[in-house]
């Protein structure tokens, strides 16, 4: 089999992602599930499906032991996302499909409040969510939007380059990490002198990341960017736990004036099993929620959430009790995902 093939199967069965490994069967996931299938290929077969969507320089780097992240333009017009690494000393690739367009907010069913997240002049908002969460998608639909209704520059910076965004309404200027760059900080400092008034970064990995994404925010710039986490306190601790222990009160302060709104999502297979729908967490940040995050009452964000309905706020256990009385999901699937199950069952 060639990876052509391998391909078309899994784009025509709207799998999300393909796992090809020297030496065992092919994988690929499908709404949240991972089928195995038979009868497995050649070592030689799946080595040489992962090098023909690689360059030949990227071969070669591969060939030393190199593992390698890459952003591919198919032949059909689809771009992929790949990672190529080795394991007990083969080869293996996870390839996520990417979609051909950008879809809306509403057809990827966030709520309201998400487009005037991305109409702010200024401030710092965080797509969160485990991997596989869609966090790249609602992010590309915060651009997209931007692009087509406004006359901004955008300038992202992306480890790798996943949509791709011609110029509309706005221009928008792609920077590849190890590419057209060295690293997110290096991008970060170097877009302030690039007069941007969008900046993406692809994701706020280490300590430097996120202060030089701050300090952009602080210039008065709307960054956008993602991170590991399930909740949006949660998010609250990570950038401060990534802060060397002398700088986390400034980091607070900082980061307290700059935050305007965490999106917190997940992706859950639809009850009749025929796809995954949404459910996030929304929290806009207010006074209030500002001063918690300064006086290190983190804790008690939730609190906030629930009491900020006004302002588009909700709890993933809101939406999450909302999707299993609408019977789109079932309770078991939300109990899985809940930060909260024993509140989510009461809520249910």
């Amino acid at each position: 089999m060639e990876f052509k093939e391998l391909f078309e199967i899994a784009k025509n069965s709207n799998c999300s992602d393909i796992h090809i490994t020297a030496g065992t069967n092919l994988a690929m996931r499908r709404y949240g599930s991972l089928k195995i299938l038979e009868p497995a290929p050649s070592a030689e077969e799946s080595r040489n499906m992962i090098y023909s969507i690689l360059e030949p320089e990227q071969v070669e780097k591969v060939k030393r032991g190199e593992d390698l992240d890459v952003g591919v333009m198919l032949w059909d017009g689809t771009r992929i996302r790949a990672n190529i690494y080795h394991q007990r000393n083969n080869l293996a690739a996870s390839i996520r499909i990417l979609n051909q367009t950008i879809p809306t907010f509403e057809e990827l069913g966030l709520p309201p409040v998400v487009r005037e997240l991305s109409e702010l002049p200024r401030g710092l908002i965080l797509v969160t969510g485990p991997t596989g969460s869609g966090k790249s998608t609602t992010l590309a639909s915060m651009v997209q939007h931007i692009n087509k209704t406004t006359s901004r520059h955008i300038m992202t910076i992306e480890d790798p380059i996943e949509y791709v965004y011609p110029h509309d309404k706005s221009m928008v200027h792609q920077r590849e990490v190890g590419k057209d760059v060295g690293s997110f900080a290096t991008a970060l400092r170097s877009a302030l002198r690039e007069d941007p008034d969008i900046i993406l970064v692809g994701e706020m990995r280490d300590f430097e990341t996120i202060s030089a994404a701050i300090t952009a925010a602080e210039t008065g710039h709307l960054v956008l960017s993602t991170l590991h986490t399930t909740s949006a306190a949660q998010t609250v601790e990570r950038i401060i736990d990534a802060t060397p222990l002398e700088g986390q009160d400034q980091i607070r302060t900082q980061f307290s004036n700059v935050i305007k709104g965490v999106i917190t999502q997940t992706l859950i297979p639809t009850i009749d099993g025929d796809g995954r729908v949404v459910a996030t967490e929304i929290m806009v940040a207010t006074t209030a929620i500002g001063n918690l995050i300064r006086e290190k009452k983190t804790i008690q964000i939730p609190s906030s959430i629930q009491g900020g309905r006004g302002q588009g706020m909700h709890l993933l256990n809101d939406d999450l009790a909302s999707l299993v009385l609408q019977d789109k999901i079932s309770k078991m699937d939300a109990l899985a995902v809940s930060n909260d199950p024993a509140a989510l069952d009461k809520m249910c």
